[in-house]
């Protein structure tokens, strides 16, 4: 086994399209998706283990594939990640919305300390290579919550010594949600016909899928720099394969 994502956020927007998009990458030969519950997914590539993230590091990976694991599918993950004979990238959507989360402290746990435990929980396991989904604005300094706390997790991502690190700075993200956000979607509509000229088309809205791309796109190129940024616009840019 040449190599093996580990994907944590894939019941979101993004999450959902990299996981769909992993699979049928040919440089990826298994896919874990790790959460607080299992998805509703099947494919041949995938092995799923729910965990509490405010707990990931006293999670045992291996055990954990070894559970559900009637029928001896994950065995050659299993060996793999054993043997320390395949390549591991780990890839992060985590997120929320401090609506959804109930409070300012509620969102930090899951935007921020979920962010780094996974982190560094697979970095220990031999993850090399980081990709985490960020937003645009994000900045330690801003006066903005929300964008305060992105730009917090940036900051210590950066401590933890991934060989690479990719960080992707998305404007609004266009896909199918499972929940309807009315002031979002009227939202997207005014951001799309007031980012199409001049300074503003770096906040146009890019395409969950583009996101996705844009991160499997990164974690297989040979890197040129530690810790990268990716802006939306960038990731708009890139041509699919």
């Amino acid at each position: 086994m040449k190599r093996i994502a580990i994907v944590a956020g894939g019941s979101g927007l993004v999450g959902m399209q990299l996981l769909h998009q992993l699979f049928q990458h040919k440089e990826y030969d298994a896919v874990i998706a790790i959460g607080r519950r299992h998805l509703a997914l099947k494919h041949p590539k995938l092995a799923q283990i729910e965990v509490d993230f405010a707990k990931l590091d006293r999670c045992d990976l291996v055990e954990g594939l070894r559970i559900d694991d009637f029928g001896g599918e994950n065995q050659q993950i299993i060996e793999a990640l054993e043997n320390q004979s395949c390549e591991i990238h780990a890839f992060c959507s985590l997120g929320t919305t401090i609506k959804k989360a109930g409070s300012k402290d509620a969102f930090f746990k899951i935007d921020h300390d979920f962010v780094i435990n996974f982190a560094k929980w697979t970095y220990k396991i031999g993850a090399r290579k980081f990709l985490y989904v960020s937003a645009i604005g994000a900045d330690q300094q801003s006066s903005f919550f929300y964008n305060k706390v992105k730009g917090q997790v940036e900051e210590d991502l950066k401590l933890i010594k991934f060989d690479y690190l990719g960080i992707f700075q998305p404007s609004i993200l266009l896909g199918q949600r499972k929940e309807v956000r009315v002031g979002e979607d009227v939202g997207k509509v005014i951001m799309k016909a007031f980012t199409t000229v001049g300074l503003f088309r770096k906040y146009k809205p890019i395409q969950d899928s583009q996101v996705a791309r844009a991160m499997i796109h990164h974690a297989l190129e040979q890197p040129k720099l530690v810790v990268e940024y990716i802006s939306s616009k960038a990731m708009q840019a890139l041509q699919k394969d």
